[in-house]
């Protein structure tokens, strides 16, 4: 399944949210920048707030598939599909890269996080949480958000994506209590692939969407 734009996506996925959550207590949390502007469409529906949870994945070298992410707050979670055996030879052969990746990345995120965007964890205490990504492959993503809500007493995780591969479908299955997912894919194309247009704006104009979110209440 192919689809016009991450706005088309975020529309043809809203109306399956609205009869169930448009009266509760949700906050839409992005996983990217295009998950953004595809839940943008969604808390418009809902009435909700928006926000971004920074997530950057990590990879080891000469290696296509992320092993891991790291959130905004410092935490890094490995994909849960690695064995602990995995992780350990992980940990032993590569732990300067990997800490050197970390600081790197934390960098990169923190420069992101002066603009504004991210969603306060007190705004999540006790709503539905609706985690939406233009795209999941692979478990990082999933792991590494699942890690960052654990301590946060909020209500049901909701995951929300136009397309998921295996992997991902699999961890989603397992730390969500609701899912919605167009299309489940199975090759290694690149997000963008599935979309005609790149609708993804500047980080600055990504912002803006999450601050005026409520101006876009339907």
């Amino acid at each position: 399944m192919y689809f016009a734009s991450r706005v088309q996506a975020g529309r043809m996925l809203a109306p399956r949210l609205v009869d169930k959550y448009r009266y509760e207590n949700c906050a839409v949390l992005a996983l990217n920048d295009g998950g953004v502007v595809l839940g943008a469409q969604i808390a418009a529906q809902l009435h909700c707030v928006l926000g971004l949870l920074v997530l950057s994945e990590i990879a080891l070298p000469r290696e296509s598939e992320a092993i891991g992410a790291i959130a905004m707050d410092g935490t890094f979670s490995y994909g849960s599909n690695f064995s602990s055996g995995e992780i350990d030879e992980m940990q032993s052969e590569y732990r300067g890269f990997l800490e050197e990746q970390k600081l790197t990345k934390l960098h990169e995120m923190n420069r992101l996080l002066v603009g504004g965007g991210t969603m306060p964890p007190e705004l999540l205490k006790g709503n539905h949480v609706i985690l939406v990504a233009d795209g999941l492959r692979g478990q990082s993503l999933v792991t590494a958000a699942e890690a960052y809500l654990k301590p946060i007493k909020h209500s049901r995780i909701i995951v929300v994506t136009p397309m998921a591969d295996v992997p991902a479908l699999d961890k989603i299955h397992i730390m969500a209590d609701e899912i919605h997912c167009l299309n489940v894919v199975d090759d290694t194309f690149e997000i963008n692939h599935y979309f005609d247009k790149n609708d993804v704006p500047d980080h600055e104009t990504i912002v803006k969407i999450i601050e005026n979110i409520i101006l876009h209440w339907q």
